[in-house]
């Protein structure tokens, strides 16, 4: 049946989230849920989509937990009471309680992306593993025992009155979610659109449950504005385009569109965050024409606020290719040469090839070269390797 895994898939947070809010007990309504996804697989291509699937599917989840809570005897009067209660209903803030439990302070950032694709996206275990490029085995025990946290720890299925670390998380999740669809960090492919997809539905479904949050509005365009990007950002045989060689023509400009008015509007009326001026970095990207009509003056101020708000060793590196750009290649080598005792840049890739870049325009064809060719050792991806390796090559 056409579309019905895209139906499953998009009913199956908000039917859980009516069941845990319902029952209680997360791993026992995930396992619930997973059996009434099965169910509807097989049934409903020979007898056709019920005209409420989220109800139809509910009702099987409820049933199916109900089961489970007579078969545990020292549960037997509650549940004889529960078994004759009505099937919970879907409430407008239940995926938003549920990607707060998933992304609940207790568990690890690992477990927390595990979970929250598995849970609040709808990917089976075998999805999940195939997007991070894991083994299912892994994925499976990483998903159990972050149920059996959530459970020993007792956490509720709510939405608390201040959010404070879990909504912080959230946003943290979902922005490692799209960073890892975006730009693969190991494997053959460069982009994983399932995991950009679905980073961009469920920030923009947060967006809508919190509309006054700049910094959720401020990660929304800043999803919007990158992604608009993809369709260019890769040659016909799979080989990266960096940003100055794409052709812009390419890039979606709805989505720009979007972006665009998101984070002027943000930016307005809530307090400046780190995610804002991110958006408004790739705004400033994309509404150039050309590369050359890039305004790097005000990408470097921007860089300057965000490592005065936000420093860490990627923003470092960015906002010395932004002073390059606007002081020239000499400029950018010397800030370079003052980080390369941090820990985190002195063996990263990128900044092996920032120092690359930045050598051949200075014209230093023989020292871009040998960065080129170290860059390509240290990254995992196929794709940026075979990128680093035509540069070097190209410089013999």
């Amino acid at each position: 049946m056409t579309g019905l895994p895209d139906l499953l898939r998009e009913c199956a947070p908000q039917v859980l989230a009516a069941v845990v809010r319902r029952y209680g007990d997360f791993e026992a309504c995930e396992d619930a849920v997973q059996e009434a996804l099965i169910a509807a697989a097989r049934q409903w291509p020979e007898t056709g989509v019920p005209e409420q699937p989220r109800n139809w599917l509910i009702t099987v989840a409820s049933r199916r937990r109900v089961e489970l809570l007579r078969n545990e005897t020292a549960r037997r009067r509650r549940e004889e009471a529960v078994g004759h209660e009505p099937a919970p209903q879907v409430r407008g803030d239940d995926e938003l309680a549920l990607l707060l439990l998933c992304c609940h302070p207790e568990l690890s950032v690992p477990a927390q992306v595990t979970l929250t694709l598995r849970a609040v996206g709808g990917l089976t275990t075998a999805e999940v593993a195939r997007a991070l490029l894991l083994p299912e085995a892994t994925v499976g025990q990483r998903i159990s025992r972050a149920k059996q946290r959530i459970r020993d720890t007792g956490t509720r299925f709510d939405i608390p009155d201040e959010f404070g670390e879990r909504l912080t998380a959230v946003r943290h999740v979902l922005y490692l979610i799209f960073n890892e669809g975006y730009t693969a960090s190991s494997g053959d492919a460069l982009h994983r659109v399932e995991l950009t997809r679905e980073a961009i539905r469920l920030t923009r479904q947060l967006h809508r449950r919190l509309p006054d949050d700049g910094e959720v509005a401020g990660l929304l365009a800043l999803m919007l504005l990158t992604d608009a990007r993809r369709p260019s950002r890769t040659g016909p045989d799979g080989t990266l385009v960096p940003l100055a060689e794409q052709d812009r023509r390419r890039w979606d400009a709805a989505a720009i569109a979007e972006g665009v008015a998101i984070i002027t509007h943000t930016l307005a009326r809530a307090p400046i965050g780190p995610f804002q001026l991110q958006a408004a970095i790739a705004a400033v990207h994309d509404e150039a024409a050309r590369a050359e009509d890039t305004d790097w003056p005000q990408i470097l101020g921007l860089y300057g606020m965000l490592h005065a708000l936000a420093p860490s060793p990627m923003v470092t590196l960015n906002r010395i290719v932004a002073r390059a750009m606007v002081g020239g290649p000499e400029a950018g080598l010397a800030a370079l040469d003052k980080i390369d005792e941090d820990p985190v840049l002195a063996r990263h890739h990128r900044t092996a090839a920032v120092r690359a870049h930045l050598l051949e325009l200075a014209g230093d064809r023989a020292g871009a070269q040998e960065q080129y060719r170290l860059a390509a050792r240290l990254t995992l991806s196929r794709p940026e390797q075979r990128y680093l390796e035509s540069r070097a090559a190209r410089l013999r």
